[in-house]
């Protein structure tokens, strides 16, 4: 009996221990939905954002076209008619993130809610869907700087979730996606070496298909590209008079901030907004 009751107070330990890492009910891990509009999805519960970043639209340079594309499915989304999953991918620092963020500041007041979930935690995915259903309000799953490798078990998941699983998307939520790859997936030259050429055909591989696969779910791709010197420029100006800069940019503040674009080997929009603040720090 000695030996029985020590096993089983070792057994209990174990799962005591193991209980911190499962997800927890979704009684237990039910949020405050009133406590903020964003929330992070982390260990098997929704914890809310109370400082939210309150970026707006127009603070958002040089991509009228993919905020006019993406301003439109969620304005639908949040009126109840149809909408899709987004996925937006390009160039770093060009507003991918900032626009959903955007989206949310403006429509939080019709209902918009946002969840960050990162790609550790998509194998969750049905029970985040379970703690959504029903509810009034309008969820935005907001995946950031999202990529696979194909064993990933977050990319099987959510490879599902949008298209082939069981468990059926609640009308209530969406899925928006950044990535600075097309496919989400890294891409090799020896995946184009199995295309077979069959006459005037072309037959890819089977890992290439499996590859884009994954991307296709989401009904809405926008693509974001490299700003030009007279958009980087603009946005400069933005944010100087953002943080209070008056007057208009001479050509000091000109070959400043291209100097500063130079050193970073980038004119995103990213890059702006740091020279800016920088500028605006200094004088």
């Amino acid at each position: 009996m000695d030996k029985l009751d020590r096993f089983l107070d070792r057994a209990e330990q174990l799962i005591e221990r193991l209980e911190i890492f499962l997800p927890k009910s979704a009684q237990e891990s039910s949020p405050d939905w009133d406590a903020s509009h964003a929330f992070r999805w982390e260990q098997g519960s929704l914890v809310p954002v109370p400082n939210f970043h309150r970026i707006h639209l127009a603070d958002l340079r040089g991509i009228e076209e993919q905020k006019c594309l993406i301003d439109q499915n969620t304005s639908q989304f949040v009126q109840g008619r149809p909408a899709n999953n987004v996925l937006l991918t390009g160039s770093r620092g060009t507003g991918k993130s900032s626009l959903v963020k955007a989206l949310l500041n403006k429509y939080a007041p019709d209902g918009l809610r946002l969840i960050e979930v990162g790609k550790q935690a998509l194998a969750d995915l049905p029970h985040i869907i379970s703690l959504v259903a029903g509810r009034p309000e309008h969820f935005i799953m907001y995946c950031d700087d999202l990529s696979f490798n194909a064993d990933e078990p977050g990319y099987q998941a959510l490879k599902a979730a949008l298209d082939g699983s069981l468990v059926a998307f609640s009308d209530n939520l969406l899925i928006y996606a950044t990535s600075n790859r097309r496919h989400l997936m890294p891409e090799s030259m020896k995946d184009n070496l199995a295309t077979e050429y069959i006459g005037d055909e072309i037959h890819p591989a089977e890992s290439v298909e499996e590859k884009i696969s994954l991307s296709e779910r989401f009904g809405l791709w926008v693509s974001f590209y490299p700003f030009s010197q007279d958009e980087y420029l603009d946005i400069v100006a933005h944010w100087l008079s953002h943080f209070g800069v008056v007057g208009e940019m001479d050509e000091v503040v000109r070959q400043a901030a291209l100097q500063w674009a130079i050193q970073r080997g980038s004119r995103s929009g990213r890059v702006g907004w740091q020279f800016a603040r920088d500028w605006a720090g200094r004088k």
